[in-house]
């Protein structure tokens, strides 16, 4: 299986004025200087709810799994990285594109909501091994292949990281409708809006990495899964109901360094 991503049509990154616009974040953006870049392109979301005591084991000391209408939620987002850069650095051939798919909850600490990753499977070894360095996040490496046919992307990707329990995907998704900005205080919005990343080192110091972006461009869609044990690795039970599906066509996204908040 190959590393392949789609073709796309070439775009340019976003203004930091366009980016910058803040109106629509619960918090102000941080005075420092952003350190990356990164753009998200053909994401799926798929969400299911869970009991919060169903993720009490994989959380580190000091945050807990948050909930929405009494439910917790775990999702996995399968995409592909464009122009990764640091600043100010420009992109660089061979490490800036590559396909990613990640595994999360949703914590909040300081008012501040956040995304908690179980895993982050990737298919480029450095830059599984800089992030695992600098962000603390629990990056794995996986041979992964993405095909775009018709309007739907197909999406593979086995893990070949023995730092993780074996994990496989394969499906394929695509949009089904219009393009949508989600409704203050929606679902929606409680899953996709958030603009910081929360992650543990090995002695469950507890780091927080802000990020910001336009607000999500979402858009309703299907998705097929013939093999998924994302969740299954990390010792989650597949939930018996369907998930809850956005794609998102691209989004440019600024992350700052992280910084320990405990």
């Amino acid at each position: 299986m190959t590393t392949e991503q789609p073709p796309t049509k070439s775009i340019g990154r976003q203004s930091d004025a366009e980016l910058f616009n803040a109106d629509h974040r619960p918090w102000p953006i941080p005075g420092s200087p952003w350190r990356m870049f990164q753009s998200w392109r053909d994401l799926l979301f798929a969400h299911w709810p869970v009991e919060p005591a169903a993720l009490a084991h994989l959380m580190p000391r000091g945050l807990e799994a948050e909930t929405f209408e009494g439910h917790a939620w775990v999702t996995i987002a399968p995409f592909w990285m464009a122009d990764v850069a640091l600043r100010p650095s420009p992109a660089l051939p061979g490490l800036a594109t590559f396909p990613e798919l990640n595994t999360r909850t949703y914590v909040t600490i300081d008012n501040k909501p956040g995304v908690y990753f179980f895993s982050l499977d990737a298919g480029n070894r450095i830059a599984v091994e800089v992030a695992r360095a600098w962000y603390h996040l629990p990056y794995l490496k996986a041979r992964m292949s993405i095909r775009t046919i018709d309007e739907s992307i197909h999406y593979d990707s086995e893990r070949t990281d023995r730092r993780g329990n074996p994990a496989e995907l394969r499906c394929w998704y695509r949009p089904t409708g219009p393009v949508y900005r989600s409704e203050p205080g929606s679902l929606d919005e409680w899953l996709t809006e958030r603009y910081c990343l929360y992650a543990a080192d090995r002695r469950e110091h507890i780091y927080r990495a802000e990020i910001t972006h336009q607000p999500w461009q979402l858009q309703p869609a299907e998705a097929s899964f013939s093999t998924n044990t994302m969740l299954a690795a990390h010792g989650i039970d597949m939930p018996d109901s369907p998930p809850l599906l956005h794609f998102a066509r691209r989004l440019d996204v600024r992350a700052w360094q992280p910084v320990r908040i405990g």
